[in-house]
C-alpha cells in the first residue's frame, strides 16, 4: 500500500513539475527570483522531449508500482485523470518534438513580456 502511495505522490509531483515547466514563467512576473528556478526546469523539460529521453521520475515510479506489486496503471483517480496527462497514450518522436517547441515558445513569450515589463521600469 505504502509503495502504491508513493507512486501515486510521485506522479502528482510529475505533473506539477510539467506545469512549471510550461507555464512557471508566469511567477516570475510576481517573484523574479523564480526565473532560476524556472529557466533550468524549462530546459530540462524541453531537452527531455527534444532528445526523446525518459524523464527520471517515469522508471522511478514504474518502481515504486512493481514493489506494490501492480503491474500496470488500475483504474483510480490519479491513473485515470492524471497519468494520461503525465503519459499520453501514443506519444510519438514527432510529437515530443512538438510538445518542446511548444514548452520553447510558451516560454520565449513569457520571458519576452517579463524583461520588456522590467525595462520599461
Amino acid at each position: 500500500m505504502l509503495y502504491r502511495v508513493a507512486a501515486d505522490v510521485l506522479v502528482l509531483v510529475h505533473l506539477a513539475f510539467i506545469v512549471f515547466v510550461v507555464a512557471g514563467g508566469f511567477a516570475a512576473f510576481k517573484w523574479p527570483w523564480m526565473a532560476w528556478l524556472h529557466l533550468p526546469a524549462a530546459s530540462w523539460g524541453a531537452l527531455i522531449e527534444f532528445r526523446g529521453w525518459v524523464c527520471p521520475l517515469t522508471p522511478w515510479e514504474n518502481g515504486l508500482r512493481r514493489l506494490a506489486g501492480q503491474e500496470g496503471y488500475s483504474e483510480g483517480f490519479i491513473e485515470h485523470y492524471i497519468l494520461q496527462i503525465v503519459y499520453p497514450p501514443g506519444l510519438t518522436r514527432d510529437m515530443q518534438t512538438t510538445l518542446g517547441t511548444i514548452v520553447v515558445v510558451i516560454n520565449v513569450l513569457i520571458y519576452a513580456v517579463l524583461i520588456y515589463r522590467l525595462a520599461r521600469h
